[in-house]
């Protein structure tokens, strides 16, 4: 089911300028995709994708499209500063594209990265297969794509990252998407094209931070293809205004032999969806995925996590905690599908939840499906406190209770970032879990 044309933020988006492109399969598509938006509307609370969040609140606003100032507004390039992150390095603005913060110069050999607009400019044709549908098709298929619908339609800029067969690429890229203050509530879209040719290896930073307090919409989708033997590590940093509105989709297909590391902090935004969506499409593939949320105040997080395995002796691991304190609410939806003739594949799936208040609120979702042979899977969920045991240990040995809870619940969440490679991010995600903690 979904919510009609007539809502206030279906209105808003609808009557925002299209990109203009010069290209003319791409704005055909962009106009498809907007109808289908139009057609369609947001899902509400009946479809089970959506069970958990409610668009209500979110409908009733309206919000300007695009931001003509985005190219001089003022950043403090400090805002996205990362220790251990010094590689090449795109940043947009409301949703643009900014030279001046960027430093896409000096790339090593075998690696493309330049702005979407840019690519546009170009030579298109290699984009269209990409860019002439919403996403790549997913394992989960339900009427919860108007998002992904009005991002096609609307995304203007992006990123378009390609690293050339056996490359290795050892300093991390970082692509930052900054929400800046404006004069009025604006909704912006980046659409990212990211692809590991065979053999190559790439190490990733998406990092989403706003520059002063402001309650923006906007979405991204990533579509991230490993073909064969690539390995990637992606971490993603989510530290949105606390007002701020970001709904993702990231979409990744591993073919034989590809590996994928993920880690994944939510940590700020007033409405936060991600869907991340894998397919594990070539024999011996491995996605692992790490990640924590920790949602405070009136904030509402919500992780839709699918895995598809769909060839010969593949795995999957996945581990996620989440803590919410005051009136938060966390939602985790993990789904596990082993397809016919996936037999030999390994998954594991395991949530851990802890509520820090009694008016904070976590639903989780395990779902395993499996349809092969010859099938090792396990799945679980928890959702409880601290353990009281632990807190009166530490409390007799002189630690206060404050303290005590913060020193369990940090460890409990620094356990998502035990294997990421890069130590100096590491401590740092790791300060950033801490602060985040409640006095």
């Amino acid at each position: 089911m979904s919510q009609p044309a007539s809502l206030p933020l279906v209105a808003s988006l609808l009557d925002a300028p299209l990109p203009a492109s010069g290209v003319a399969w791409l704005d055909a598509a962009r106009r498809e995709n907007r109808a289908a938006f139009a057609a369609g509307g947001l899902p509400d609370t009946r479809v089970e994708a959506w069970k958990y969040t409610a668009l209500r609140g979110l409908g009733q606003r309206s919000f300007a499209g695009g931001d003509a100032a985005a190219a001089t507004r003022v950043v403090d390039a400090a805002t996205f500063a990362l220790p251990g992150v010094d590689g090449p390095r795109l940043v947009f603005v409301n949703g643009v594209f900014r030279a001046d913060l960027s430093a896409p110069d000096a790339l090593p050999d075998g690696l493309l990265l330049q702005p979407l607009s840019q690519a546009l400019r170009g030579d298109a044709e290699p984009l269209r297969f990409a860019l002439s549908r919403p996403a790549l098709v997913g394992p989960i298929r339900e009427a919860a794509d108007a998002f992904v619908r009005i991002n096609a339609a609307s995304a203007g800029d992006g990123v378009v990252l390609r690293v050339a067969a056996h490359a290795k690429i050892n300093a991390p890229v970082h692509l930052v998407f900054i929400g800046a203050a404006a004069e009025t509530e604006l909704a912006w879209h980046a659409r990212n094209l990211i692809e590991l040719g065979e053999g190559a290896s790439l190490s990733l930073v998406e990092h989403y931070v706003s520059s002063g307090e402001q309650a923006q919409l906007a979405t991204l989708v990533s579509d991230i293809v490993l073909r064969d033997g690539a390995q990637l590590h992606l971490a993603v940093l989510q530290n949105a205004a606390l007002g701020a509105n970001l709904i993702r989709r990231s979409s990744l297909r591993l073919h034989a032999r590809a590996q994928a590391l993920l880690h994944v902090l939510e940590l700020g935004g007033a409405l936060v969806r991600h869907d991340l969506q894998a397919e594990l499409v070539g024999d011996e593939a491995q996605l692992h995925t790490r990640g924590a949320f920790m949602p405070h105040g009136r904030q509402h997080v919500d992780t839709q996590l699918a895995i598809r395995h769909q060839a010969l002796n593949t795995t999957s691991t996945s581990n996620w905690r989440g803590v919410a304190n005051d009136r938060a609410r966390g939602v985790f939806r993990g789904a596990i599908v082993v397809a016919p003739g996936a037999d030999g594949s390994d998954a594991s799936l395991n949530n851990k939840n802890l509520l820090l208040s009694p008016t904070a609120e976590i639903d989780t979702k395990p779902e395993l499906e499996i349809y092969a042979d010859e099938v090792k899977a396990a799945h679980g969920a928890t959702v409880g406190q601290l353990d009281e045991r632990a807190l009166f240990y530490l409390r007799s040995r002189g630690i206060p209770l404050a303290e005590a809870r913060a020193l369990l619940t940090a460890a409990f969440c620094r356990a998502v970032l035990d294997d990421l490679p890069n130590k100096e991010l590491r401590e740092h995600l790791s300060a950033l879990l801490i602060a985040q903690l409640p006095a």
